[in-house]
């Protein structure tokens, strides 16, 4: 349990790792706040569907598998994006169609055929949480990088907090092209630190 939930994180990270979902990780990290929300978003789409499915997967004919697997993720999405819109307007707003596209979410979808369908309801349950927290922290991550360096400053949870002169922010990584700045620098960062370690268990071994 432990290392699937781990591996979402690490090891098949979706996004420094797997490369999935890359169009809200640059579409809507301009800010902490926008980033986290949205991670939140397909932690909880991806870990509802997976239980479902997991639930129903010994009842579910083959021949409508697919289907099924979209209804459902279609309506939890549904079901979270209503209670944003009601309860969150401005996060509702900052994410903009970014919010309805968790249904086409690929991370989702993929963790259902590949594995929710073929397991029980707990190490689906763990699975999506694995998935939905590394996909959160990737976010999150690259959030942080452009927001700090973007404005030089965080609004989060209602906080302003100021960290340098805006004079000194480089506004170009609060633009798209900033987004995938961050994103490469993020992952160029974490496969040189993998690649680094391999090396030197490598040598460690044929030492």
């Amino acid at each position: 349990m432990k290392d699937n939930f781990m591996a979402g994180i690490f090891r098949e990270n979706p996004v420094f790792v797997l490369l999935l979902a890359l169009c809200p990780a640059l579409g809507v990290t301009n800010t902490v706040e926008n980033s986290l929300g949205m991670g939140i978003t397909v932690l909880f789409v991806i870990t509802m569907s997976n239980i479902i499915i997991s639930a129903i997967r010994k009842i579910l004919p083959s021949e409508i598998r697919l289907p099924v697997f979209i209804v459902i993720i279609a309506s939890t999405s549904t079901i979270l994006e209503m209670f944003i819109a009601a309860f969150f307007p401005e996060l509702f707003s900052a994410l903009g169609i970014f919010l309805p596209l968790v249904v086409t979410n690929c991370i989702i979808f993929g963790r259902a055929e590949a594995f929710a369908s073929k397991n029980g309801v707990l190490p689906s349950a763990v699975d999506g949480l694995g998935m939905g927290t590394g996909f959160t922290i990737a976010l999150v991550a690259v959030g942080f990088m452009r927001e700090f360096l973007g404005t030089g400053a965080f609004y989060i949870f209602g906080q302003y907090l100021r960290i340098f002169p805006s004079e000194y922010a480089i506004l170009l990584f609060i633009q798209p092209a900033g987004a995938f700045i961050a994103l490469g620098v993020i992952v160029g960062v974490l496969s040189g630190i993998v690649a680094s370690r391999a090396a030197k268990i490598s040598k460690d071994a044929v030492a």
